[in-house]
């Protein structure tokens, strides 16, 4: 199944701090079943350190259905009957070499790409984040100085006088 960057990209989630996607997401991608994967991966073990992949926690997998279950109104999550593995980027990549098929190698260049452009949005994003911090404290000492020359006018201007009261007669009805 090819899939584009963007549709990969979607797969991409954030935990533990870490940018991943979860077995079921590659499994599909791969051309596999999720089973199938778990298990090469259960018997390469050693090649997957902690860095490489995890298995999310119950309190992660109820978070995640939440979170997907808000994109989605109808959604089967029986496929949580066991916690999925959550693959960083070097992860899919050795991923590949373990399910070693040309399907899975292709794959996982499209994955590898996907994993490379968020990088790049994300990097966008922070140099623009930093110009408008940038922007911010500028405008933020032009608003210190117009500050000190409003007050510095207002200490030039006479008091204001209060209305006088008025004296005399008032009518009433």
């Amino acid at each position: 199944m090819e899939q584009t960057n963007d549709e990969v990209i979607n797969k991409i989630y954030q935990i533990r701090g870490q940018r991943v996607m979860l077995d079921f997401d590659l499994a599909a991608i791969y051309g596999v079943e999720t089973k199938a994967l778990k298990q090469a991966v259960r018997r390469n073990i050693t090649r997957f350190p902690a860095d490489f992949m995890f298995e999310l926690t119950k309190e992660e997998c109820n978070n995640l259905i939440d979170s997907i279950r808000s994109q989605f109104v109808t959604l089967d999550v029986s496929w949580f009957r066991y916690p999925p593995f959550a693959f960083t980027e070097h992860g899919t990549v050795m991923l590949a070499s373990v399910l070693n098929s040309d399907t899975a190698v292709q794959a996982s260049i499209v994955v590898v790409r996907a994993f490379v452009k968020m990088k790049e949005m994300l990097a966008l994003h922070a140099d623009l984040a930093e110009k408008i911090a940038a922007l911010e404290g500028k405008f933020g000492e032009h608003d210190k100085q117009i500050a000190l020359i409003i007050e510095a006018l207002r200490a030039l201007q006479p008091p204001l006088q209060q209305p006088r009261k008025q004296i005399g007669y008032s009518n009433y009805i």
